[in-house]
């Protein structure tokens, strides 16, 4: 009898260890015992100033966080011009523990699509041809930062910022290049979804100045009129802008996505073929004035908060 008692003891006490154990691994925890939330990793894109090119594609074989790896990540290949206006395109998911990261790569093949074809990134122009893109470096590492909260919402956007990365080549069998790798490293920008706002609205150009308007965010004070003009070794114009975005030609609105929270102000640019060349020059800044209280250089974007700002085109500045 006294052995049977000590049976049914043993077992509920190795049933209690198993259970405890079970209820440990279903945790969400990391090796520090540390909890980790499900983020997913996307990627989207901000406008291209070259109006000849038709596609801007990238081949992804991979995207660290702190040097981990997304698990069962397959190569993949993105045109980018497809993910404009707030499209994005979900890279995968890893559990990371809420906190800032500052380590956060692209892992990029230069020569070869996910099919295997020539080459893995390239700008494809109105005529067809495809212009290949490569950088000195074949891991991009993000100069940007993002936070992770606790939450079981968190979406890490990576925009990649084309009229940042991409420039006109100097050499003639390709038309395009990547900028140099620093400025690739900080032409690629990442926000968590969960901390962003968005300004949109309306321009009003009844003056016919442009052809193309694009409408640039920068951190309140950051702007000045040496902007337009490039810098850096590649000679990026707008390079310290936060995003941007085209209007649209049809319904003259504009939606610039992703934004943290923050103060703004908004400049708008011009464009048009003033030679007949088939490709869109700088016309310079436009004046513009605000049709509603939202001052233009004053906007507090705030998560998950559109700002309406509409306004109408005064003229361009001289």
């Amino acid at each position: 009898m006294k052995n049977s008692i000590l049976n049914i003891k043993l077992c509920a006490l190795i049933l209690m260890t198993v259970f405890t154990s079970c209820s440990k691994n279903d945790d969400s925890t990391d090796e520090m015992g540390q909890e980790s939330y499900n983020t997913e990793m996307a990627i989207t894109d901000a406008p291209i100033d070259h109006a000849d090119v038709k596609a801007a594609v990238v081949t992804i074989t991979g995207v660290k966080v702190d040097g981990k790896s997304i698990e069962g990540f397959n190569t993949t290949t993105v045109d980018l011009m497809t993910l404009q206006q707030g499209k994005m395109m979900t890279l995968g998911n890893l559990d990371l523990t809420a906190k800032t990261y500052s380590s956060i790569s692209l892992i990029m093949d230069y020569e070869s699509d996910a099919t295997g074809n020539f080459p893995g990134c390239y700008v494809e122009t109105a005529d067809g041809v495809k212009h290949q893109l490569k950088s000195s470096a074949n891991e991009i590492k993000i100069n940007d930062k993002v936070d992770v909260l606790a939450s079981t919402a968190n979406k890490i956007i990576i925009d990649f910022d084309l009229r940042k990365t991409i420039i006109a080549a100097t050499k003639a069998e390709d038309k395009f290049d990547f900028v140099t790798a620093a400025e690739l490293s900080s032409g690629i920008r990442l926000v968590n979804n969960l901390e962003t706002g968005s300004i949109s609205g309306t321009v009003s150009d009844n003056k016919n100045t442009s052809e193309k308007i694009v409408v640039f965010a920068y951190k309140t004070g950051t702007f000045n009129e040496a902007e337009a003009e490039g810098q850096g070794a590649s000679n990026v114009a707008f390079a310290n802008a936060v995003t941007s975005t085209t209007v649209d030609t049809t319904t003259n609105s504009f939606k610039l996505n992703f934004l943290k929270e923050g103060d703004y102000e908004a400049h708008f640019a011009s464009y048009s073929d003033t030679n007949n060349d088939g490709k869109l020059e700088f016309n310079g800044m436009l004046n513009v004035e605000s049709l509603t209280n939202v001052q233009i250089g004053q906007i507090k974007v705030t998560s998950n908060i559109n700002i309406g700002l509409n306004v109408a085109v005064t003229g361009i500045k001289k």
